[in-house]
């Protein structure tokens, strides 16, 4: 779509070279999942002569390997109890709800973003340079910083051709509130044909709403905590409301109908919400928080482990490589299918 709008308006001319426009719409790393691509940054990529680069193909090895801990270690072994619990809800207490909602978050990131790792890392071999596709969403500190963050190619198409053509926010406040909930009200629909999904992206307008009137939706622009270990406690504050705002969300893009979600978000609000979980995958909270420190410190760059450990002696630096790798290993049992397969 985007490739034959662009050439309606103007803004490129139409490839005549028909190897070359093959392979701009069927390359494989982003055929299935992403990130969605435009003519105007990929094509000039296939035409020029590529020459093998070793340090980007050790840079895209290195993204690959990132995205399939994030897809094998952190997606699937979440899946697995988020599964359990949003299966058999009405079995378990408030808090172990909550705590499904949480594991469904970090599944949907891993999964997705490691696509997307794995994607880009896989193009990198071939000297292809694609559009970043996840800037850790789950460090920002509004929901506007998370849609900047979050699926960029998909947030940034429906803002160049949507948004803008309906005219952006050019003609008041009134026109901002309502482009933005056309957006978002679309990007539910487009995942599926589902109240679920057209309430997904109704919450998440209504969240962005304080940001577009009162005008701050530009404002968190930075990395959060640049330049240092610790946030602050209002940065702490911000992105755990954040987080929050946008696991409650995604309750509803998980359940399978409405009734659904609405009966797990009323187990939540129950008597049991203060009671302990009842369950409780030690090993899988202990990689959780092993992979947030590893992203929070490789926050600053393209993906977590690009620059991580590069100061390391080699010996180190390939035991960490290993590490990981076995790792992979010792998690591919529970094999689980990319959710935006489906879509």
């Amino acid at each position: 779509m985007s490739y034959v709008i662009d050439i309606y308006k103007g803004r490129i001319k139409a490839e005549k070279n028909f190897v070359d426009y093959s392979v701009f719409v069927s390359f494989f790393p982003l055929l299935v999942a992403g990130p969605i691509e435009r003519a105007t940054h990929l094509l000039p990529q296939i035409q020029k002569k590529r020459e093998f680069d070793y340090t980007k193909t050790i840079d895209g090895l290195r993204q690959i390997l990132w995205g399939l801990f994030k897809k094998v270690v952190i997606a699937d072994q979440c899946a697995e109890y988020a599964n359990m619990i949003f299966n058999n809800s009405a079995h378990y207490s408030g808090s172990t709800l909550i705590l499904g909602a949480v594991l469904f978050a970090f599944q949907i990131y891993g999964d997705f973003s490691g696509y997307s790792d794995i994607a880009l890392g896989t193009a990198r071999l071939f000297g292809i340079e694609l559009l970043r596709n996840f800037a850790f969403p789950y460090f920002s500190r509004d929901i506007a910083e998370f849609w900047r963050r979050w699926h960029i190619s998909l947030s940034t198409w429906f803002r160049d051709y949507l948004y803008i053509p309906l005219g952006g926010s050019k003609g008041g406040m009134w026109m901002k509130v309502r482009n933005t909930f056309i957006i978002f009200l679309v990007s539910g629909f487009w995942h599926g044909a589902s109240w679920n999904f057209i309430i997904w992206g109704f919450l998440n307008a209504l969240y962005i709403m304080p940001s577009i009137i009162f005008k701050t939706n530009r404002t968190n622009l930075d990395i959060v905590a640049s330049g240092k270990y610790f946030p602050t406690i209002k940065e702490l504050f911000s992105m755990l409301l954040t987080f929050g705002l946008t696991v409650f969300a995604w309750i509803f893009f998980r359940t399978e109908t409405l009734g659904d979600a609405l009966n797990y978000i009323s187990g939540i609000f129950s008597d049991s919400l203060f009671t302990i979980p009842t369950v409780a995958p030690k090993m899988l909270f202990a990689l959780l928080f092993v992979f947030i420190v590893i992203e929070w410190l490789g926050r600053e760059q393209q993906f977590a482990i690009a620059k991580f450990g590069i100061k390391l002696p080699a010996i180190l630096r390939w035991s960490l490589y290993y590490a990981i790798v076995l790792i992979i290993f010792l998690c591919a049992g529970s094999e689980q299918q990319f959710i935006y397969f489906q879509f």
